[in-house]
């Protein structure tokens, strides 16, 4: 049997039919459809602290919800549970509180049948900001572009000041204060991808590498200088921000 361009089977539009007789699609402007987790305001939360943002300021888990066309469910009106030990979150605002070090605990969000799950750290309070490798060098080559990346440069965020306390899952910022040239100087992460920021590991450590275009020397440059920033409630913490310096030279 053949068909002519356009037609659809007979059969097809009676299982259509059937598909919508037994399945309820919600298709109102306020019917939820699917839901998401949107991204938290931080990796981690601190110990007898809430979420914060960068700036500091309390950030609750949020969500958001889409009808049937795509759109956005502003009144979608979301409920709160913890999966794991170590934090609490209000069941209505979905305010965050730590209590415990963990390297994960999940907050499960439920909405109309839905549900979807976030994951944070909790982590201790962050104190102080140690160096790590702030001094290296690089030779870099107008032929050999591989050989125009940095090691990496960083520091180590503590709780305290001993090297045990280690803030783990912390957000650190990173800028290149000099040069200015655009383009010239380019924070990237191990992958070589540009990123001006990190996340502490396991040993409190965070780090950025520098991507040297010397194409674009239009003077002579004889070091990098980078900024480091780690800041609690807002405000930086001991040490920060750090200053970091990358001596660069000609092979």
């Amino acid at each position: 049997m053949s068909l002519r361009a356009g037609a659809i089977p007979l059969g097809f539009i009676s299982g259509v039919i059937l598909l919508a007789a037994c399945v309820d699609i919600p298709t109102g402007a306020d019917d939820v459809l699917s839901m998401q987790v949107n991204p938290l305001a931080s990796p981690s939360v601190v110990v007898g602290d809430t979420l914060r943002d960068s700036l500091g300021v309390v950030t609750p888990v949020r969500i958001t919800a889409f009808n049937y066309s795509g759109d956005v469910v502003s009144s979608a009106a979301p409920r709160f549970t913890i999966l794991d030990r170590g934090i609490r979150v209000d069941s209505i605002t979905g305010v965050v509180v730590g209590d415990s070090v963990r390297s994960s605990a999940r907050i499960l969000a439920s909405l109309s049948g839905l549900t979807s799950t976030a994951t944070i750290a909790v982590t201790l309070r962050p104190d102080t900001v140690a160096l790590s490798n702030s001094r290296d060098s690089l030779s870099y080559s107008l032929t050999d572009t591989a050989a125009n990346v940095s090691n990496a440069i960083g520091v180590r965020v503590l709780h305290g000041t001993t090297a045990d306390s280690a803030v783990a899952s912390y957000f650190v910022s990173f800028r290149i204060l000099s040069p200015t040239t655009a383009g010239l100087a380019v924070l990237v992460d191990d992958n070589r991808r540009a990123s001006s920021a990190d996340t502490t590991d396991a040993s409190g450590e965070a780090s950025r590498r520098i991507r040297l275009d010397p194409t674009k020397l239009v003077a002579l440059v004889d070091s990098v200088i980078v900024q480091a920033s780690v800041r609690y409630r807002g405000i930086n913490v001991k040490g920060s921000p750090a200053r970091l310096v990358l001596k660069v030279k000609p092979k």
